[in-house]
């Protein structure tokens, strides 16, 4: 049977065929991938530049928001870029592209959420060997596993997805190229290859939170043990972030990739993905800054110095 789909690519959902929600909505996710952009480069920049920064925790934070940046990059300017044309195609490459990179940015994401915690670990169980422990070139090696093991899922996800055939219907009911809506649409029989994925980065990503449950079990046994207060506080101002944006990133991954079919709402799919691949990116920068004083302080900085050469002008 003669693959359609790969001759004309495929439909992505439209939410609404009313121009006006259509510019509203373009509008809206326009502000927010604005404010990811932003947010996320503001802190690559300021653990760049700033030298009190340069420590292997703003190492690892510099690559979380590059990945975060990335994961959104991946799927709302496309979105946006429709809604606007009044267009809902993505051609069958751009598909296979726009799977990979949301896969690779996820996997190496909750690679790097795991190498912080033990970060974190190591920093406060283990304060009198941190610098030999996390060492620079630890810190590499850490950060290109996490990278690696993105990458293998990725090109998994992607191979076992588009290893299968595609006829009928090409409408995918999502706002981007994701494995269960894209499966929803294969009519062959033997879904094997991707099954394996998926049961493999089910299993990557329940490693990774076995891993950061057993770090935070002994930094809280660690941190009771403490007399000072002022420890306590500033062990849990630099944990407490890093556990809601996990809790985050893997509830709603999880709900998206292994909640069971259903019919019941048309809008729960779209739904569940938005807050799987666009509020993180979102919300990951706020988290972070309104918890670390040292961020605060270096973005207060740069701000007073911007301040002060406009004055100047």
């Amino acid at each position: 049977m003669m693959n359609q789909t790969l001759l004309r690519g495929f439909l992505l959902l439209r939410l609404t065929d009313n121009r006006a929600l259509l510019g509203l909505q373009a509008a809206l996710f326009s502000l927010v991938y604005l404010a990811a952009t932003l947010e996320n480069l503001t802190i690559i920049l300021l653990t760049v530049l700033d030298c009190y920064l340069q420590t292997p925790m703003y190492y690892f934070l510099r690559h979380l928001s590059f990945l975060d940046l990335c994961l959104i990059s991946a799927t709302v300017p496309k979105s946006i870029l429709n809604s606007v044309t009044l267009s809902d195609s993505i051609s069958f490459m751009g598909c296979v592209c726009q799977l990979f990179l949301v896969v690779l940015s996820a996997g190496s994401e909750i690679g790097i959420l795991t190498v912080m915690s033990y970060d974190r670990y190591v920093a406060i169980c283990h304060p009198l060997h941190y610098e030999a422990v996390m060492s620079k070139g630890c810190c590499i090696h850490l950060v290109v596993v996490s990278w690696l093991s993105g990458g293998a899922l990725g090109i998994l996800y992607s191979a076992g997805t588009f290893s299968l055939e595609f006829c009928g219907s090409n409408r995918i009911h999502q706002f981007f190229c994701d494995v269960p809506p894209l499966l929803e649409l294969s009519c062959s029989e033997d879904h094997a290859a991707i099954n394996v994925s998926i049961a493999l980065g089910a299993l990557y990503g329940f490693s990774c939170f076995i891993c950061i449950v057993v770090s935070y079990v002994f930094i809280l046994s660690t941190v009771l043990k403490i007399p000072s207060r002022q420890s306590w506080s500033k062990a849990f101002s630099t944990c407490t972030p890093h556990l809601v944006v996990v809790v985050t990133f893997l509830l709603t991954a999880t709900v998206a990739y292994l909640k069971p079919a259903s019919n019941a709402s048309p809008i729960l799919d779209p739904l569940c993905s938005v807050f799987y691949s666009v509020v993180p990116p979102t919300l990951n920068p706020i988290i972070y800054c309104l918890r670390n004083r040292d961020l605060q302080s270096a973005l207060s900085k740069v701000l007073i110095h911007a301040r002060s050469s406009l004055q100047q002008r």
